[in-house]
């Protein structure tokens, strides 16, 4: 029997988990079920498409707030808006995606008497939220019918806090090509690549990305390897520093803020290596996608997400984050990129190898586990 899904997300612009509610409302839909997306913000910012068969509303309410009075109206508008349109949804359940989208959420659900489960993007013991923010998520997080984290480290940390609600560890899955026409990446594709000596990084241009490390290492490698260049694809508030530490070493033509690209995979394609810098993770899509795109791949040690797929017998080259021997984090990655860059053997070898993720992290097994999850919920039995 089809089911009745409502989705919320804070917008479907640019990020990881913008890219997975979209995914989620698009297989749903296609599957058979009445699927109802929401978003605070307009879709003007959309980067991610959906299938004609989604219902979408956006409510536009996503302007900033001046101080916290104008914090707290904007966001009763928005709890009021949310209750108003999820309502009128109809839901058998409501699921909610990224931290302040699932207290809202929950804020707006309180009265409906509908199973709804959230889901964590990122790392709550790294990502900061706000004060405010962190006490509604202690207050509001236990009304969820069940929490989704990526992680096993994840759901022991929140498991501290939320003794009685029960958590799932659901891992994202190797991210799906925008379109039809790109292929599945095979072995024999690797072999056959001719060396393009291209590095790729790719994500937010934030802090908690670490993509002034990246440009450190590299930096460190350039004038050895002056036929190296670096690419980073995405967009974020952090472009024109990392422009600015890009000049001023005057390593424009090395590296390039290519900014957001609508199909990563064709300039995955064209790259051998593949780093992600990140200060903290929840569970890395671009390192799931640079894998299965046929990359060698090297990323920092996040207490969340690169490790657990290196767990998997994954060949993800893992980079310690503390200072060894004095030498810094950043030194450390260069060591590591250089090993890569030297050996055009041990690149194919490991890019090879780095195909299996999509088998391991397959998007039959993220959706089977979600529907069980579902299933479960709608059964009455998740707590």
């Amino acid at each position: 029997m089809p089911r009745r899904l409502t989705i919320t997300v804070p917008s479907l612009s640019l990020g990881g988990a913008e890219g997975v509610a979209a995914m989620m409302a698009n297989h749903w839909a296609q599957a058979g079920d009445s699927v109802t997306l929401i978003t605070l913000d307009s879709s003007e910012s959309d980067t991610f498409q959906l299938s004609e068969t989604v219902e979408r509303y956006e409510l536009a309410v996503m302007q900033d707030s001046k101080n916290l009075i104008q914090a707290v109206f904007n966001n009763r508008q928005r709890v009021r808006r949310l209750r108003d349109v999820i309502a009128a949804s109809q839901p058998d359940i409501v699921i909610s995606l990224t931290d302040r989208m699932n207290v809202l959420t929950l804020l707006a659900t309180r009265k409906l008497n509908r199973p709804v489960l959230i889901s964590e993007r990122s790392d709550p013991r790294h990502h900061p939220i706000g004060r405010l923010w962190s006490f509604l998520r202690k207050k509001t997080y236990p009304r969820a019918t069940a929490l989704v984290v990526q992680t096993e480290g994840v759901a022991d940390f929140c498991k501290q806090w939320l003794k009685e609600t029960h958590i799932e560890v659901i891992p994202n899955a190797v991210p799906t090509p925008r379109s039809p026409d790109i292929p599945v990446v095979t072995e024999q594709m690797v072999l056959s690549r001719p060396p393009s000596h291209i590095i790729y990084g790719m994500g937010r241009l934030s802090y908690e990305k670490g993509f002034d490390r990246l440009i450190d290492a590299f930096s460190n490698l350039a004038e050895k390897f002056p036929n190296w260049k670096l690419r980073i694809l995405g967009e974020g508030p952090l472009r024109e520093s990392l422009q600015a530490t890009i000049d001023e070493r005057g390593l424009q033509e090395q590296i390039e803020l290519t900014g957001w690209v609508e199909n990563p995979e064709l300039y995955l394609d064209q790259g051998e290596i593949f780093v992600l810098p990140s200060r903290y993770e929840g569970f890395p899509n671009a390192l799931l996608q640079a894998m299965s795109r046929g990359l060698a791949c090297i990323s920092f040690d996040c207490e969340s997400g690169p490790a657990d797929i290196a767990k998997e017998g994954l060949p993800v080259i893992i980079v310690q984050t503390k200072k060894i021997n004095f030498f810094s984090t950043s030194y450390q990655l260069a060591l590591m990129m250089e090993a890569f860059m030297e050996d055009e053997s041990s690149r194919k070898e490991t890019a090879i190898a780095s195909l299996q993720v999509t088998e391991r992290f397959s998007v039959s097994r993220f959706f089977q586990a979600w529907d069980v999850l579902i299933q479960t919920a709608l059964s009455g039995k998740a707590n």
